[in-house]
């Protein structure tokens, strides 16, 4: 089977998500899944039941923290670094049906690494490999090469309301 390559991006809840539910999907099928999560580095409720319940999906975060609300450090730049290096050798070994690049956008646009680095590893995919790129401010060179793109837009928030995430459906 022949895999694409998938970008899910835009303001609007739900890229995660929507990587999440492929993942589902494809383990269902008896695929392997990598996750691999870039910037994130606390428990999610996802993470949780992924490793608790499914055993054909790996996943492993490549963040400190969150730092979106403050500028990234050297450590924050070495773990995305470290975590694209990783990927790259998961995606070569093709021992993954499917891999998820979970916030990589967000990566390129806090300048943790370089696009064409990015770009270099997504054309040289092996050919069975759907690949996954999920997070807001996806780069126009990314979506060129992309065979599927879903833009999530925000049309109304709670959070513009106040209120703060919630265990169980935000995280």
């Amino acid at each position: 089977m022949k895999g694409y390559i998938q970008v899910y991006t835009g303001n609007g809840k739900g890229k995660t998500t929507a990587a999440f539910g492929q993942a589902l999907r494809a383990e269902g099928a008896g695929l392997k899944v990598f996750i691999g999560q870039f910037v994130k580095g606390k428990t999610y409720n996802e993470n949780v039941a992924i490793t608790k319940y499914l055993k054909n999906i790996t996943i492993k975060q490549f963040g400190l923290g969150c730092f979106i609300v403050n500028t990234p450090t050297e450590d924050d730049i070495s773990a995305a670094r470290k975590g694209l290096e990783e990927m790259r050798k998961i995606i070569q070994n093709g021992k993954h049906d499917v891999v998820i690049m979970d916030e990589v956008n967000i990566a390129l646009y806090y300048k943790l690494f370089e696009i064409d680095e990015l770009i270099e590893l997504m054309k040289s995919k092996p050919d069975h490999v759907e690949l996954i790129l999920t997070g807001r401010y996806a780069p126009q060179e990314i979506i060129d090469i992309a065979d599927l793109v879903t833009e999530m837009k925000e049309v109304k928030h709670y959070y513009q309301d106040g209120i703060q995430a919630r265990e169980g459906i935000e995280f």
